[in-house]
């Protein structure tokens, strides 16, 4: 059981990779199926979308008859309400996964703290393996080599819940580079149109996991997008402002800049693309 966003999907890669060292290919998954297909496809044996109503039952308080092997459930749970409904099913001691340290939060989520002060400051890809030890699973860790490649990617966002490095900013910065001869793609999330020519809106996982196999710089704010950019062997160049990049920041290769820390400008983020093209 894997219940988080693409983010958390890309982060929880090298602990998928230890289950199936461990366990070999006789994993059952069940999430997001368009998150699980990113991955390479011997890590799970079958691959399961847990909105589907045939999983309604992980999710009731009703009595069921089916049991597994064992559930490992990578994930938040606070209260312990679903550690307690699956084991009931599990016929082996459940693995739990902590997904990420509470306190890694941000101010105005940290409302709960179930970490210890030194877990504050840990990524959370190392967050979750060293959690594998007590379950007598090795920590594999995902080596992501860096796709290099003369092409720059800005992916803008509009600030809903969390605030956002503004698309203007990425219009200017797209356009200077391009005026500087750089191949550069505006690559556009699900609602937000941007009028000029040469923007890519790509809605597959799949197809934008192949676009970014071709390499290059990824420059957005802290996002989805850039976890699965720097897992596709990207350089990302990720602007944080709720969150603390420490803990947060995407896999492999990466830049990370704090609003309110950093000096965040068109010139900055240009000179800091230059320089590693």
């Amino acid at each position: 059981m894997h219940l988080g966003g693409l983010g958390d999907a890309c982060l929880s890669e090298s602990v998928f990779l230890s289950l199936r060292n461990h366990f070999g290919n006789n994993i059952v998954a069940v999430g997001t199926k368009r998150f699980f297909r990113l991955f390479p496809a011997d890590y799970f044996l079958r691959i399961h979308g847990v909105e589907s109503r045939h999983w309604l039952y992980l999710f009731s308080k009703e009595p069921t008859d089916i049991r597994w092997k064992r559930v490992i459930f990578i994930g938040k749970d606070r209260q312990g309400d679903l550690r307690r409904r699956w084991q009931e099913i599990s016929l082996g001691p459940m693995i739990f996964i902590d997904m990420y340290p509470d306190k890694a939060v941000s101010d105005q989520h940290s409302a709960f703290s179930a970490t210890s002060d030194e877990n504050e400051n840990v990524h959370v890809e190392e967050y979750q393996l060293a959690q594998l030890a007590q379950f007598g699973i090795e920590a594999v860790k995902k080596e992501i080599p860096r796709r290099k490649s003369p092409r720059v990617i800005l992916y803008p966002e509009k600030g809903f819940e969390k605030e956002k490095w503004e698309p203007e900013h990425f219009l200017t910065l797209y356009q200077s580079l391009r005026s500087k001869g750089i191949q550069t793609h505006m690559l556009l999330p699900a609602g937000l149109k941007v009028d000029m020519p040469g923007t890519l809106s790509i809605e597959d996982l799949n197809d934008v996991r192949d676009f970014f196999g071709e390499g290059g710089i990824f420059v957005s704010n802290d996002s989805g997008m850039a976890h699965l950019a720097g897992a596709s062997g990207l350089l990302t160049l990720t602007i944080f402002t709720d969150y603390d990049p420490r803990v947060w920041h995407p896999r492999g290769a990466n830049i990370s800049l704090k609003r309110g820390k950093d000096l965040l400008s068109c010139d900055t983020i240009e000179k800091i693309i230059l320089d590693n093209l």
